[in-house]
């Protein structure tokens, strides 16, 4: 099993799909064989760039073909429940895009969906498994600057409102928390853990999905102040300030880049960039997973996906969201 071919299929073709694909193109032991859109002629445009040997116009017909092992959903955020539970229910394993669903009690039918059917189930957070973002993790784990006083994380860029692209259309969980602000709510609860409480306000589009939100995560001895917003290009950096020393992850935090280390009034830059966009870290991981038999990731485990799904409902119930 440990040099297994992983045989992936691919439902929605998006922009974020396109990257994945092209990721996996560089990991051993792993082959695209089917992708799924639900025009036919995006499918066989997707399968050619890719090298897919099949396309089909309908995610059930990716769902029963026997060939395919794992299978990546990209589809907007309000499908992930139903295309997740589809390929589960049909055996095969699934890495599903963030967020994992639309609010926590979506999370927890996947997950009660997967133990059913004995498959794996993982949520695609990619951020969890770059190279930058393991080192960072590992000097704050063992407190190499000392504790951990605060965090301040962004995520934004400027873009023109429009109500026909995925990113705005509130139906299928558009707006700056759910696409965007997930990574600095994901940069706190994977270094400072749950929040004792929360402070949120936002601003919204006129359509009701929310075009900024800016969020102070309170903790025993810190504090993370956070941000989201589609209004303005933020610096998109994660500073973490600790009693000796400062780390912080360079722009854009969230995807392989610099990490900055201050100590003594001295900076270190080291470069973490790589060949990839990135992808490849998690489909590894995953891969290893299925070899292994494993029906659950041991870093992206149920609990921190169920606390991070947990985490952005709160959020939304503060600044009076709802979908």
């Amino acid at each position: 099993m440990e040099n297994k071919v992983i045989k992936w299929g691919i439902i929605g073709l998006g922009n974020i799909a396109q990257k994945f694909a092209t990721d996996l193109a560089t990991v051993e032991n792993a082959e695209l064989v089917a992708v799924a859109s639900r025009s036919q002629e995006n499918a066989d445009k997707f399968a050619i760039k890719h090298n897919s040997k099949k396309a089909y116009n309908s995610y059930l017909d990716l769902a029963n073909d026997a060939e395919v092992d794992a299978v990546y959903i990209a589809t907007p955020h309000s499908f992930h429940k139903e295309h997740a539970i589809l390929c589960l229910q049909h055996k095969k394993a699934v890495l599903c895009e963030k967020p994992f669903a639309m609010n926590l009690q979506e999370v927890e039918e996947m997950i009660t969906v997967a133990k059913e059917n004995n498959v794996l189930l993982m949520e695609a957070l990619w951020t969890y498994f770059l190279p930058h973002y393991t080192y960072v993790l590992e000097c704050l784990k063992n407190e190499k600057f000392g504790k951990l006083l605060k965090l301040e994380a962004d995520f934004g860029f400027s873009r023109a409102f429009n109500n026909d692209s995925r990113l705005f259309k509130k139906e299928v969980g558009g707006g700056s928390l759910l696409d965007i602000g997930i990574y600095p709510i994901f940069a706190a609860l994977s270094t400072l853990g749950t929040p004792s409480s929360i402070e949120a306000d936002a601003t919204f589009f006129d359509n009701g999905a929310d075009s900024a939100c800016n969020m102070i995560f309170n903790y025993t001895d810190t504090k993370a102040v956070l941000k989201s917003t589609l209004l303005e290009n933020a610096a998109t950096v994660a500073i973490f300030t600790c009693e000796t020393g400062i780390i912080k992850i360079n722009t854009m935090f969230h995807m392989p880049t610099t990490v900055t280390i201050t100590e003594n009034g001295k900076d270190e830059i080291i470069d973490f960039k790589t060949k990839t966009i990135g992808y490849n870290f998690e489909t590894e991981h995953f891969n290893n997973l299925l070899r292994a038999n494993k029906k659950e990731s041991d870093i992206m485990t149920f609990d921190f996906s169920k606390n991070l799904i947990k985490t952005l409902d709160k959020v939304r119930g503060i600044i009076g969201l709802e979908y």
